[in-house]
């Protein structure tokens, strides 16, 4: 018995490291013969702030119920980001689910979140400190979120490319800064 709460224990401290946001509520109706039957589809993005992240759909006929299913399939669908200084991205990308499309660049240090609604919760939850991001598509927040897990899902670091090509990091990353002057001498 006291082994069932020590489990209980660390699960909770598990949890606790995970920051979730509630990004919408969504009330639907059913009409039946006494009235109106109300449902409701909660949308939560779940992250550690240290470069995971994931989001989750959950329905049920209260509130609560909703957020806590969302959550709990979330956690499951926990993705990895490399962070460039674990503040921000590495490069630019591109992303779409459907209408959403999205583009997510890095910023300077200093620069802070510059993101519209659904897209700013993912980001806090990941942990990215400095990005500019623009939904150039739907405002529809299922779809701004699937986008911008597009995006974020192609992310990679040079660490990543320079293995998968054989090279140096050193030689990826020299590659990648071009001198002031303009074009880069061949």
């Amino acid at each position: 018995m006291a082994r069932e709460g020590r489990d209980r224990g660390d699960r909770e401290e598990r949890d606790s490291e995970f920051v979730d946001k509630l990004v919408h509520i969504n009330r639907v109706a059913k009409v039946v013969k006494g009235g109106r039957r109300f449902g409701f589809a909660a949308l939560v993005v779940v992250g550690d702030q240290r470069g995971r992240v994931g989001f989750g759909h959950g329905k049920a006929r209260e509130v609560p119920e909703a957020i806590r299913k969302a959550t709990e399939a979330a956690k499951r669908a926990l993705i990895r980001v490399p962070l460039k200084d674990g503040r921000t991205l590495h490069h630019e990308t591109r992303g779409h689910h459907g209408a959403g499309k999205v583009l997510v660049r890095p910023a300077p240090a200093g620069t802070g979140i510059i993101a519209g609604g659904p897209m700013r919760a993912v980001f806090e939850a990941l942990g990215v400190g400095d990005v500019v991001a623009k939904s150039l598509g739907t405002s529809n927040p299922y779809n701004m979120v699937r986008a911008t897990f597009d995006a974020l899902k192609h992310q990679q670091s040079p660490r990543l490319v320079a293995q998968r090509r054989g090279r140096s990091v050193a030689e990826i990353i020299s590659r990648r800064e071009v001198p002031k002057g303009g074009e880069a001498s061949a």
